[in-house]
């Protein structure tokens, strides 16, 4: 009987408790995902449309991509391939060569609702983060999100809205959230932002590093 410890939805990931002797279980080895190259090979396993432990082969087609979570929020750096993956994958491996774990298969892109050659899968430096906060507090995540979405400025969105900023570096807010922080704190779409207190801000991975080091309450600059 599995218990659960706790669930991420923002990146659609759990963590279940099994009451089995440990002497029983072989754990799968975790591979480093930040060493992925396009055009690697990798195994899916899962039970699509209920057919237990199935196996399919791919390659990785793309890497830093961003999908919707179940709640609506990006999650970021997910591995593209094109491993077949269908109802009943998710939560399932996605393996390397050496039956490494990179990833947990979790999405596909289609106009049908089955496989037409685009998968997702969450990368193991996002599950094991998810995986060690959900342990560490019990099954509850409480995270800080200012609720902003857009782009990370380069030169062809400098030039597409005419941004003067220094260093052509930032966050172009493109939606702000319903009664998010963001809203609540007067950001609007068109702004952009470039430093969040003391740290600059070149990225919205910079915001998200930023903000994992204030709790739900803080006020920021």
């Amino acid at each position: 009987v599995a218990v659960v410890v706790g669930v991420e939805p923002n990146k659609d990931l759990a963590v279940l408790k099994i009451d089995v002797p440990q002497v029983k279980l072989k754990p799968i080895p975790v591979g480093q995902s930040s060493t992925l190259r396009v055009g690697q090979s990798v195994y899916a396993i899962g039970n699509p449309f209920g057919l237990d432990q199935s196996l399919t082969t791919g390659v990785i087609s793309a890497l830093g991509r961003e999908i919707k979570s179940l709640t609506g929020r990006p999650i970021r750096d997910v591995i593209q391939t094109d491993a077949a993956i269908n109802p009943g994958n998710s939560g399932g491996a996605l393996v390397n060569l050496q039956g490494e774990l990179i990833g947990i298969n979790t999405a596909i892109a289609t106009p049908t609702g089955t496989f037409a050659g685009y998968s997702f899968a969450i990368p193991t430096k996002i599950v094991k983060k998810v995986i060690k906060d959900i342990i560490e507090n019990g099954g509850n995540i409480e995270r800080t999100n200012l609720g902003v979405g857009g782009y990370d400025v380069n030169e062809d969105i400098v030039k597409e809205f005419g941004l003067k900023i220094k260093n052509n570096k930032g966050f172009y807010i493109e939606e702000v959230e319903k009664k998010s922080a963001a809203q609540l704190g007067g950001l609007l779409p068109g702004d952009v932002i470039v430093g969040i207190n003391e740290n600059i801000v070149a990225n919205y991975d910079d915001i998200e590093k930023t903000m994992k080091y204030n709790k739900v309450g803080d006020k920021v600059n």
